[in-house]
């Protein structure tokens, strides 16, 4: 049961994984007119990108944890 929780795990650290990179890179967009670089961010959906990213790592880490936990 815990190398099933801890699969499930990891892919779920996967796919936040995932989703943190593509929000992180989607919060900042830049136009260059006449040489100068006019950048926005939106900070809010940096904020939620960095929430996944933190979740993706301790998701992975406790599925690690449970696939190299031995059995008690």
């Amino acid at each position: 049961m815990k190398t099933v929780i801890g699969i499930i795990l990891i892919i779920g650290a996967l796919i936040l994984a995932y989703l943190g990179i593509t929000g992180l890179q989607e919060s900042t967009s830049a136009v260059n007119i006449l040489g100068i670089e006019l950048r926005a961010e939106d900070s809010g959906a940096k904020q939620v990108a960095i929430i996944e990213l933190v979740g993706a790592v301790v998701a992975f880490i406790g599925g690690v944890y449970l696939l190299s936990a031995k059995k008690r």
